[in-house]
């Protein structure tokens, strides 16, 4: 009964807390529309027109596998078929489902021996969606609501000009084999056009 209590009763709590996450109220919040017309998606490469730019959303993230834990918390969407990925810019926003794809990554990344964090089996999302909005300054928000994790990040684009805005996880840590994606996220870095934007 000890050991039950000791391995159970923490994913129990952890699942109590993580449902009251005011991170996940702030992504559900952040998952409405207040404004419409701030952007639209383009499916084509073409140029934008004037006084408007082209912004590319990338965003790569990989789970475990479905049913790898004998009880996960609800809402997680970890090794689901569809995954959620929440963005809003200047107060319209869009939940994208990102399909999942069943990958086994390498257990390092070269041959310097630096560990790969998405290393083993998993389920992995990459979401590359491409919007239309005004040249200058905007607010955009990235939310992962299967994680209770998210980033707000201030950028500029130039009128005409095509950039890159790409959110990248850090997982958690394993307290002695370092990050592993079947830990779940634990904060989201950024980059515009290859640039850190921490």
């Amino acid at each position: 009964m000890k050991r039950f209590l000791k391995y159970v009763l923490p994913v129990v709590l952890g699942i109590a807390l993580v449902s009251c996450s005011p991170a996940l109220k702030e992504i559900k919040a952040k998952s409405r529309s207040e404004k419409t017309g701030v952007f639209h998606e383009v499916k084509d490469n073409g140029a934008s027109p004037g006084g408007f730019a082209d912004l590319t959303i990338k965003a790569d993230v990989k789970t475990h596998l479905e049913k790898r834990y004998l009880i996960e918390a609800e809402g997680t969407f970890h090794g689901k078929p569809l995954y959620p990925m929440v963005i809003n810019v200047d107060g319209q926003a869009a939940v994208w489902e990102v399909e999942g794809q069943t990958e086994d990554a390498p257990e390092y990344y070269d041959e310097n021996g630096k560990k790969n964090p998405e290393r083993g089996k998993g389920m992995k999302y990459a979401l590359n969606k491409r919007i239309r909005l005004a040249a200058g300054p905007h607010r955009v928000f990235f939310g992962l609501p299967g994680d209770r994790s998210f980033k707000e990040v201030s950028i500029t684009l130039d009128e005409g000009k095509a950039s890159v805005l790409e959110f990248k996880p850090v997982y958690n840590r394993y307290r002695y084999e370092g990050r592993r994606s079947t830990r779940g996220v634990d904060r989201i870095e950024v980059f515009l056009n290859g640039s850190s934007l921490q």
